[in-house]
């Protein structure tokens, strides 16, 4: 399927492995050059490296932090205009209410909720005067089913998915596109790490560990890195122009919601 974004550039944050890496492969087998974005310099080369190779297309790497002013301001150096956007940012440790301070809770505000604002408030201007964009936001299952001890990250980032329904709908006559992709699990070392810990916490092999997330899955298994990008893919293509400030959920059924 054709998606209609070829030559276009997309800048993709947290995009050297995991779901950002997912959603860079398959807007780069859409045609896409990707401006690629992590913190680690290294593994962010390597992927480039192998996305350009693999695909075809241009690639490039920008180390930084786009939690900081600094790093959002390397990042847009390097894509002053850029067609598409899909912000990700990994989410603050899990733990209690009580576990949780000023620093904390600014620390998770600033990665999960003010740092996407910022990016796309940075890029809307020129999508707007092109009359073409399309922004997707990588959040968490979490804003919709809150995880008690993910509540750092629900929070902030339901103050972003706040922020999205209004703005979403103040731009969508320009061609311009924002929505929210929600992940349940996937299989990326974050779930290899969660399925150790479950492990240990229970007792279990890992295995056990792994085939009782699964049998709890509608799906009975977690979802992958692949079908992920593609969605995102989509939201970025010529078809996506009437899904507007959308949050949609890819978690095999977990949650259990009629809307």
């Amino acid at each position: 399927m054709d998606l209609g974004i070829k030559g276009r550039t997309a800048i993709v944050c947290g995009g050297s492995k995991g779901l950002g890496r997912g959603a860079a492969e398959k807007l780069a087998e859409a045609g896409v050059d990707i401006v690629l974005n992590a913190r680690s310099q290294g593994p962010l080369n390597e992927a480039a490296g192998e996305i350009a190779r693999k695909y075809g297309v241009k690639v490039t790497p920008v180390a930084c932090d786009v939690t900081t002013p600094e790093g959002r301001a390397k990042l847009l150096e390097a894509a002053p205009a850029p067609d598409i956007l899909v912000n990700n940012a990994g989410g603050p440790p899990p733990g209690m209410w009580q576990d949780w301070g000023e620093e904390e809770w600014q620390a998770a505000i600033r990665a999960n909720m003010l740092s996407p604002i910022h990016l796309i408030t940075a890029v809307l201007p020129g999508m707007i005067e092109r009359r073409w964009g399309r922004i997707v936001n990588i959040t968490s299952g979490s804003v919709k089913a809150p995880i008690p001890a993910l509540g750092l990250s629900g929070a902030a980032r339901s103050g972003l998915t706040g922020f999205v329904a209004g703005t979403s709908r103040q731009v969508a006559h320009y061609g311009v596109t924002i929505n929210n992709l929600l992940p349940g699990q996937h299989e990326t070392a974050r779930i290899e790490s969660l399925m150790n810990s479950t492990a240990n916490q229970k007792g279990i092999s890992v295995e056990e560990a792994r085939a009782q997330a699964y049998a709890a899955n509608p799906a009975g298994r977690f979802g992958t890195t692949e079908e992920f990008g593609a969605m995102c893919a989509f939201l970025c293509s010529q078809y996506a122009g009437y899904i507007v400030g959308q949050n949609i959920l890819l978690d095999g059924g977990a949650i259990n919601s009629t809307i």
